[in-house]
């Protein structure tokens, strides 16, 4: 297993320095990691040291609690994709999803889904899996479906659960196949890792990427 090709290399911290960032870059040069996922100040810089490689650049829209208006969050999308950012990172309105209301949801995929596919990037929709009933999550699924998002993301790092293995199993199992599942959140072993490959999914968000590769060296 080439864990390193399912990894976003993460720094989300809110004090990340661009000395953090280079580092996070020159790893993913190193690595050879799926992308770099960076907070949106600093795509721009990102793009300028990953340069030409294979890793591509990831940023987060609405994070990390997702309750910013559907207009705020179109705006940070169009100013992530001029910067230059491949993945966008979308935090859904969770506080929508507690008060039952999908048709604001749908309206907010919507408006971000028509731009994310104009510009041909990548979509992955945060839905903070860790605190949301089962019923949400399935209908999350369906609703996230119904629109072709690219990946379904379980969580932030930032709620008081993240990823698990049952969050990523019931997700598989309310998505069409050409869906992908991102886990993110608590993820900082290879042993971590593949259990929630194993469950199904095919993206690993984590700022411990550098640990889980040589883990799974060690592993090997």
């Amino acid at each position: 297993m080439e864990i390193n090709r399912y990894i976003d290399h993460t720094v989300l911290k809110p004090t990340t320095t661009l000395e953090d960032v280079k580092q996070l870059c020159m790893q993913c040069v190193e690595y050879d990691f799926a992308a770099a996922c960076v907070p949106p100040l600093y795509v721009k810089l990102a793009k300028q040291f990953l340069g030409a490689t294979n890793t591509k650049i990831a940023t987060v829209i609405g994070f990390p609690f997702g309750y910013s208006a559907i207009e705020a969050k179109v705006a940070e999308t169009v100013l992530a994709i001029v910067d230059g950012a491949d993945e966008l990172d979308v935090v859904i309105n969770i506080s929508a999803i507690k008060n039952k209301d999908w048709e604001y949801l749908e309206k907010e995929i919507a408006n971000i889904m028509y731009l994310v596919r104009e510009k041909k990037k990548v979509i992955k929709i945060i839905i903070e899996s860790g605190i949301l009933l089962e019923e949400e999550i399935v209908q999350c699924c369906q609703l996230y479906a119904k629109y072709g998002v690219d990946f379904m993301k379980t969580s932030t790092g930032y709620a008081e659960r993240g990823a698990t293995v049952e969050a990523v199993k019931l997700m598989r199992a309310n998505l069409p196949a050409n869906i992908q599942i991102k886990a993110s959140g608590g993820i900082r072993t290879f042993a971590f890792a593949k259990e929630l490959i194993d469950a199904g999914a095919t993206r690993i968000g984590a700022s411990a990427s550098v640990n889980i590769v040589k883990e799974s060296k060690e592993a090997q």
